[in-house]
């Protein structure tokens, strides 16, 4: 194996751990003492908090989240460069085939953020730290993933269609981009995955049942937790 896939590989398992953080779960208890996986839909994700706690929690949420992502990747971009690539970071471009190696490293943070190492491999769904570790993969596809994400959810407060619709454009960003199809690979997993953990929300959207976003109001009692949601 050469080195650097082995670096990507490790730097892969490194964004798995780190972004298997569940911030959710630790600002929800903070701030408000509250288990986000026992109320509301059961998630850790930013949506739930901000139903669950306020808006406060669900900023804070949706900063750690995105921050992971972001922070992980300019890493492993700098760290990779400098120790298999004589500190070229360029040769990591996303039009080179050493672009891929990025593209596991996002894989990495998705898979870790949704099936957190942390939580017997439950986690969010991907839309926090998918979009802070695209900004570190390219900055443009996360600033095209966050104008299509606001396009659909402002007008209809619906969550869940912004973030299936932002994660099905990922590869077509990407190629829009000019990365190669083998980094265009690992990034479509990660939407598939992203897709697949909203599975329950698709549903609901088909039958007319999600619930459009809300903010937590202080004194209001939080739902006990939608079974058929996790």
């Amino acid at each position: 194996m050469s080195e650097l896939a082995v670096w990507t590989v490790v730097f892969t398992a490194g964004a798995y751990l780190v972004c298997g953080i569940p911030f959710g779960l630790i600002v929800a208890m903070a701030m408000g003492h509250v288990d986000v996986r026992t109320v509301g839909s059961g998630n850790i994700g930013t949506t739930n908090v901000a139903r669950s706690v306020g808006k406060g929690a669900a900023g804070l949420t949706l900063l750690l989240d995105a921050a992971k992502g972001l922070v992980w990747m300019l890493v492993a971009r700098w760290a990779i460069a400098a120790l298999a690539l004589g500190g070229d970071a360029a040769s990591l471009d996303h039009t080179t085939v050493f672009g891929t190696t990025l593209s596991c490293v996002f894989l990495g943070c998705i898979l870790g953020h949704v099936f957190s190492p942390y939580l017997r491999f439950r986690g969010g769904k991907g839309i926090a730290v998918g979009f802070g570790a695209a900004l570190g993969l390219y900055w443009p596809i996360g600033a095209g993933l966050l104008a299509l994400f606001l396009l659909l959810v402002i007008p209809t407060r619906y969550v869940s269609l912004g973030s299936v619709a932002a994660a099905a454009s990922l590869p077509v960003w990407c190629a829009v981009f000019g990365f190669p199809p083998v980094s265009i690979a690992p990034v479509a997993v990660a939407a598939v995955v992203v897709i697949w953990s909203h599975r329950d929300n698709v549903r609901r959207l088909a039958h007319g049942e999600e619930r459009r976003f809300s903010f937590h109001k202080k004194g209001e009692k939080n739902d006990p937790v939608e079974r058929e949601a996790r």
